[in-house]
């Protein structure tokens, strides 16, 4: 792949922001789209659009996917204008979403008896990141399918990993995403409990930073909890959704995470309480009125 045509679905905030990474970068992008603003900026600087998923497929050496659910992913691959029907044998199908592990790894499946690849590879980092290629990548999959794909995810992202066969990029996101949310959820119920015991959120932080809890999370939850600046950044509709998929992840071992699923409850709590679109930090409020 001297000069892949790349095929791009999923022209959200993150995924915008790639294919302009992509197309600064000289390659040629074939995209669909429902925001049909996004799609027409990106169809000005030379990008083609196409109205299914079966047409973008025939047409791309590498499709790139990058929306929200695993349910939205397999209704791109199996639909009967999906990826599966327009595939190219020696394409690479690459999923940047965060999935169910065993959803990717049975896609990998079908996508090998067409003769094409997959490779799943989670984000880190910012949508303005996205836009400079300065990404974190999880990718996983077969090493020589990675290996012909990477001059491309080297393009996004500053830092890719290799983490494992199809399905660790999801596993590994999923993991990552269960400490972090854990983490702000647990932060932001200390802040408050303190605040209704009395206690000053500010000096609970002092005291707390100085010691080995401190973490970035630790400094979202005060800007929210103290100083009412919500800046992390990470719905709590999206959180709730990743919690979720990491308790499936567990139960498909055969196993079971109960720290994660009281995580769960109270995001989903929020998101039945209407805070969805709220970042992550705010479940403070939902806290705040559960303690006496």
């Amino acid at each position: 792949m001297a000069h892949p045509v790349i095929g791009f679905i999923g022209l959200g905030l993150m995924g915008s922001n790639m294919a302009e990474c992509l197309q600064n970068n000289g390659f040629d992008l074939v995209v669909m789209g429902r925001n049909a603003e996004v799609v027409a900026t990106t169809v000005a600087r030379g990008a083609s659009e196409v109205k299914s998923a079966k047409a973008l497929a025939s047409a791309s050496d590498i499709v790139m996917l990058c929306v929200t659910t695993s349910q939205v992913v397999e209704s791109l691959i199996y639909g009967e204008d999906g990826i599966l029907a327009g595939i190219r044998a020696g394409a690479v199908v690459i999923d940047f979403g965060t999935s169910i592990p065993t959803s990717t790894r049975k896609i990998g499946v079908d996508l090998s008896a067409k003769g094409a690849g997959m490779i799943d590879a989670p984000l880190g980092r910012t949508p303005a990141h996205a836009k400079d290629g300065l990404l974190n990548i999880m990718a996983a999959g077969d090493v020589d399918t990675f290996e012909t794909v990477k001059p491309v995810l080297n393009v996004l992202g500053e830092n890719v990993f290799h983490v494992g066969d199809l399905g660790a990029g999801h596993a590994t996101k999923l993991i990552n995403n269960f400490m972090g949310m854990t983490t702000v959820c647990t932060m932001a119920q200390a802040f408050a409990v303190a605040k209704q015991a009395g206690i000053d959120g500010q000096q609970l932080f002092d005291i707390m930073s100085a010691g080995p809890s401190n973490s970035p999370f630790m400094q979202f939850c005060k800007n929210y909890a103290v100083d009412g600046v919500s800046d992390l950044g990470f719905s709590i509709a999206n959180a709730n959704k990743d919690i979720g998929y990491f308790v499936q992840m567990v139960a498909d071992m055969g196993s079971r995470a109960e720290i994660a699923e009281g995580t769960a409850a109270n995001l989903l709590a929020a998101l039945d309480a209407g805070m969805g679109d709220g970042n992550v930090p705010e479940i403070f409020d939902l806290f705040l009125k559960r303690t006496p």
